[in-house]
């Protein structure tokens, strides 16, 4: 049972709902449509998170990306990553320089890109493993190293890479392990014909946009901390939990087509990431408490990418997002029904 809220809490679900429905509606004069994905970006910013954005060219990833830091008042770096883009290009490099007040020569630190609050690291499966680590690192330490020095990123720090789909010739795919660095892989689709007609009439015209500033930085951080003391209830955690062990093959209590058709499952951060995106949804919502709805909405975005699905589901036609839709379905939501069911069971004793 989720404990009352208090006038503080009541009064951060304000000023969250207030900034979601003012960034949305700023967005809205460049964006039209993709709601969801706009949602996800937020979320996964409240909670700390980066993102993993994929789909084809020309659906607005970049141009969604760069307003979303007009809107923030966070000092951007946009990053067009290349085969031939090295670590120091976005880390930075040390230069040698004459100092004028003692005549010496000593190296400086010139920042690159990565020591700004937004990052869009663009098409980052085209450039070598080297510099992907480079990024990874920044993302996961919130530092950088440049020879055998250390150097600490501002927050917020808040990345969000993009992908093609498309072609493969000539990419490096991020490997598992770090595609697991991502809160969560958000696939942006193609508008509907109500939409693609207001992309037209929009983007042919003399029409031009007011984006206004909604929050600083200084503001997202205390909204970040806000999220975190959202109080979440054993239940839901354990359903969290259910969802996430459900995944790892040959395990006690697994369903039979997560044996059939997943090679791989996925490991405890993608429960971390269900709780604390779930709290950060709920609040955007309105809501004080995080309920198994919050987890089950945020399960595609947070586990398509941390389970791998083997050949015999390949052939098939499966995908990792039918996977977990049928878990989805197939885990009770309910606190009696999650405890008591037999095969879930045996997922907790394990």
């Amino acid at each position: 049972m989720a404990e009352p809220a208090s006038d503080e809490m009541h009064r951060s679900i304000e000023k969250l709902q207030e900034a979601y429905e003012a960034i949305k509606q700023q967005m809205s004069q460049v964006i039209v449509g993709q709601d969801h994905v706009i949602e996800q970006l937020l979320i996964a910013l409240f909670s700390k998170g980066h993102v993993l954005l994929e789909g084809v060219p020309g659906l607005a990833k970049t141009l969604m990306i760069s307003t979303l830091a007009r809107c923030l008042s966070m000092n951007f770096a946009r990053i067009q990553f290349t085969p031939d883009l090295m670590p120091a290009d976005i880390t930075g490099t040390d230069v040698l320089q004459e100092n004028r007040d003692t005549g010496k020569r000593e190296f400086r630190f010139i920042a690159g890109p990565l020591f700004h609050n937004m990052v869009l690291a663009d098409e980052i499966n085209r450039t070598p493993p080297k510099t992907q680590a480079a990024l990874l690192e920044a993302m996961q330490e919130r530092q950088v190293t440049v020879g055998q020095i250390r150097h600490s990123l501002q927050d917020p720090f808040f990345v969000l890479a993009t992908q093609n789909p498309i072609e493969q010739e000539g990419t490096y795919t991020l490997p598992e392990a770090q595609q697991d660095r991502f809160m969560f892989k958000v696939f942006v689709t193609y508008p509907t014909f109500t939409e693609e007609r207001e992309i037209a009439k929009r983007t042919t015209s003399l029409q031009k946009d007011d984006v206004k500033t909604v929050l600083s930085a200084e503001e997202i951080l205390e909204l970040q901390k806000i999220v975190r003391q959202v109080p979440v209830s054993d239940h839901v955690v354990d359903y969290a939990i259910a969802l996430v062990r459900q995944t790892r093959v040959k395990q006690p209590g697994v369903p039979d087509f997560v044996n059939d058709w997943l090679s791989w499952g996925a490991g405890p951060r993608a429960v971390q990431f269900l709780v604390l995106g779930g709290k950060a949804r709920a609040l955007l919502n309105g809501r004080a408490h995080v309920s198994t709805e919050d987890i089950a909405a945020l399960a595609a975005p947070v586990l398509r990418h941390r389970i791998v699905t083997n050949f015999a589901a390949q052939s098939e036609g499966i995908t990792s997002d039918r996977v977990i839709s049928d878990l989805v379905r197939n885990t009770p939501a309910k606190e009696g029904e999650l405890t008591r069911d037999p095969r879930l069971q045996k997922i907790f004793a394990a």
